[in-house]
């Protein structure tokens, strides 16, 4: 078999092999998160492999290649790998895989698997499941998407920093209101009366001339 059809011919023959150990373990297809938050993976499996070792595999993930992330040992039912690790529940058949502190490059295909011994079983039952690993919301993001909000939900700075100028309150300085009217009064009504009054009387007083051009009296 020449190289080129071995390699169109591989990955149909290792999903023939797995295909048979799905049947006996369940769970979600795809899971989401972000980074630097946490996902959970619960796959469940079916009561003749209530103690057997359960495991979480990165893909390409066979009985002859297994990249096993975590798994559990024994009596061990909770096992933990650095941000990663795995719990199973025998009481009602499921274990759970739990990635912490997401990166992005955890994104990819994984496989939930029971261990299972040669005699037993040709192959272990398996499930793939793929991890996407969205971005984090940048700060510019969190902030438009929080106006968008309620106004309760804006900063209490800008609120703060927002000033009017004050209308004077008329009870607090009455003698400054009663100076400033009394000027107005001063300017705009009784200075043109005085000037008129003493226009009349400067023109009252003058001087007249009586006939072959003797002055009279002032009155």
């Amino acid at each position: 078999m020449t190289p080129r059809v071995w390699a169109a011919w591989l990955p149909s023959a290792v999903f023939l092999l797995q295909a048979p150990g799905c049947l006996a373990l369940s769970g979600p297809r795809t899971v989401r998160g972000t980074v630097g938050g946490s996902l959970s993976v619960q796959c469940r499996y079916e009561k003749e492999f209530r103690w057997n070792d359960k495991y979480w595999c990165e893909d390409p993930c066979t009985r002859l290649l297994k990249n096993k992330i975590v798994a559990t040992t024994g009596s061990e039912r909770e096992v933990r790998r650095g941000r990663v690790s795995i719990r199973d529940h025998p009481a009602n058949l499921t274990f759970t895989v739990t990635l912490e502190n997401l990166k992005e490059d955890d994104g990819g295909t994984y496989w939930c698997g029971i261990n299972t011994p040669w005699p037993q079983r040709h192959l272990d039952p398996n499930f793939q499941v793929v991890v996407t690993v969205s971005p984090a919301p940048t700060t510019t993001q969190k902030i438009f998407a929080s106006t968008l909000g309620l106004p309760s939900s804006l900063p209490a700075t800008t609120l703060l920093s927002t000033t009017w100028p004050e209308t004077p309150d008329l009870r607090q300085h009455p003698r400054s209101l009663l100076s400033s009217v009394h000027f107005l009064l001063l300017v705009f009504l009784k200075l043109p009366v005085f000037l008129s009054m003493l226009g009349a009387v400067l023109w009252v007083s003058r001087p007249r001339r009586g006939p072959g051009g003797v002055r009279a009296a002032p009155i």
